[in-house]
């Protein structure tokens, strides 16, 4: 009987993985390098002779976006859009990784715990009122007392108007990547009038000084963009932005083929020899600052039991994971942080092995399995990943559902914490640990904020205060390295595989910039006729 069941579970493997396995082998020749902004098409050069271009680019995503309030809707599919709507005072370079002003023409650091911002005079809102201190102000007081970004902003003390384009921020304690958490877009800067007058009406009709300004969301389906005639920085290169909610990847690249969107975001590993392979077409990818994962709800039954959890990291073959499904594009995960992220620390990696997990489970109290569910959203590579683990977690007698759901759903549930397990993906936006550790880890950030373990271990936030409000950058390295071992100690999150991050695009396109961040700007982007 037992022999049966192996053969079962390992059948139910291979056809998890059948799919993504067939399209992994072959090699394109249309693939353009992480630095290369414009891709190569028929004529070689991505444009036409005649140098005309179209008025509209459009482009596909896997999931809608999840709410238009740049302090609210900090997913990456939300802001794919409003990163286009809605300008912040600094902003990286996505060539260099440099930090660079943007609203905020220049700053000094007057002390370890203050900054001094000189603000844009020339910065106007897509209402046509000017951008002043007071907006600034009021944003960034929003954003610390959104229950959804404060962790990007509140090791803010307070902010004052100097005067009309001068702003004082100061910390509550010193913390380096301060500069860089104001690049974030949840960090973006709102008209405090609009807003003031009418939120709600701001949250479906958002204002913004960014190049472009919002037109139209169909939920579910699409948003359109104009560009903003009275942009501060360079104007638009095309006129109108559409965004299409296509959630099947191998749709996103049917779509591709047929000319009826520009670009795609996200493409399946299996799509992607398709896409090289077609002189029409182009295939971006890049390394990430992503890490894809599994948490486990610690306020839930077996889940609170530190032996269970550890069962379930020997449960996971994470290299399989990446051969087959991912073909290749990645490389497993040890922590929660990417290793280009400042504050990486391996500390050692889960090796497979089912008997482990086995021998855990019994020890656990948990001799014969239990049952139990893990939720996804409504994406193609997520789910079938999901399906392996699912198959996997059979191997050792645990019977796990997988429950996929639309992703504005999955984020709600999943924040107030009705999950066992769920699958998810974190980019750390700041290239800084801080962004991912406090978020994730720390007890002050359970729910939607991204503590969705909902772990809370002095330890874990002591280390993680220590690396977040010190100076010296050896402290901080140290503090992050004992931070690591600890929580793999504890294993609330199970981190997969850090991944590749990917686009197709048509071959006409010129300019499109891979943001590692997964933020893509297309502002200076253009497509041929």
């Amino acid at each position: 009987m037992k022999k049966t069941w192996k053969k079962i579970a390992a059948l139910t493997l291979m056809t998890a993985m059948a799919v993504s396995v067939a399209g992994c082998n072959g090699s394109g020749s249309n693939k353009t390098e992480p630095g290369n902004t414009q891709a190569s098409g028929e004529d070689g050069a991505g444009g036409t002779a005649s140098g005309e271009y179209k008025d509209t680019l459009t482009w596909a995503q896997g999931a809608d976006i999840t709410s238009l309030d740049p302090h609210q809707g900090k997913e990456t599919t939300a802001v794919q859009v409003t990163k286009h709507i809605f300008d912040t005072l600094t902003v990286v370079n996505p060539k260099t990784g440099e930090l660079e002003p943007s609203l905020a023409e220049s700053w000094e650091q007057t002390s370890d715990t203050s900054y001094v911002f000189k603000l844009r005079e020339d910065v106007k809102f897509h209402d046509g009122s000017q951008m002043t201190a007071e907006d600034v102000k009021f944003s960034l007081e929003r954003a610390i007392n959104s229950a959804a970004v404060s962790y990007i902003v509140d090791f803010i003390d307070s902010v004052n108007a100097v005067d009309a384009y001068t702003v004082e921020i100061t910390l509550d304690a010193p913390y380096a990547p301060a500069l860089r958490n104001l690049s974030v877009p949840f960090a973006a800067i709102v008209p405090k009038k609009a807003v003031e007058q009418d939120e709600e009406g701001f949250k479906l009709h958002p204002i913004g000084s960014g190049p472009y300004k919002f037109a139209e969301w169909k939920q579910g389906d699409s948003a359109r963009l104009e560009a903003f005639d009275q942009y501060w920085g360079a104007p638009a290169a095309t006129k109108n932005l559409v965004m299409r909610v296509i959630p099947e990847a191998a749709q996103r690249t049917i779509a591709l083929e047929t000319g009826e969107i520009d670009l795609a975001y996200d493409i399946l590993p299996n799509d992607m020899t398709k896409i090289e392979d077609n002189p029409k077409l182009a295939l971006f990818e890049a390394p990430s600052l992503s890490c894809y994962y599994i948490s486990m709800n610690m306020n839930k039954a077996p889940f609170d039991n530190e032996k269970v959890r550890e069962a379930i990291n020997y449960a996971i073959d994470r290299q399989t994971l990446i051969d087959t499904i991912a073909c290749g594009a990645g490389e497993p995960a040890d922590a929660i942080i990417a290793p280009l992220v400042f504050g990486y620390y391996s500390p050692g990696a889960y090796e497979y092995n089912p008997e482990k997990s086995k021998e855990l489970l019994a020890e656990a109290g948990y001799p014969d399995g239990f049952t139990t569910s893990i939720w996804v959203n409504d994406n193609q590579a997520r789910v079938e990943i999901c399906q392996a683990v699912q198959a996997m977690f059979q191997e050792v007698g645990i019977t796990c559902n997988v429950e996929v759901m639309e992703f504005g759903s999955f984020i709600s549930r999943t924040s107030a914490g009705e999950h066992d397990m769920g699958y998810f993906g974190w980019v750390t936006s700041t290239t800084d640990a801080d962004y991912t550790y406090y978020s994730l880890e720390h007890s002050s950030q359970q729910g939607a904020a991204g503590n969705r373990s909902f772990i809370n271990d002095p330890e874990v936030d002591k280390l993680i205060e220590t690396g977040r409000s010190s100076a010296d950058e050896k402290v901080r390295l140290k503090a992050y390295e004992d931070l690591a071992v600890r929580l793999k100690e504890i294993g609330n999150n199970a981190p997969i595989y850090y991944s590749s991050i990917t686009a197709g695009a048509s071959a006409k396109i010129e300019n499109f910039v891979m943001d590692p961040i997964g933020y893509h700007k297309l502002d200076q982007v253009k497509v041929a006729k």
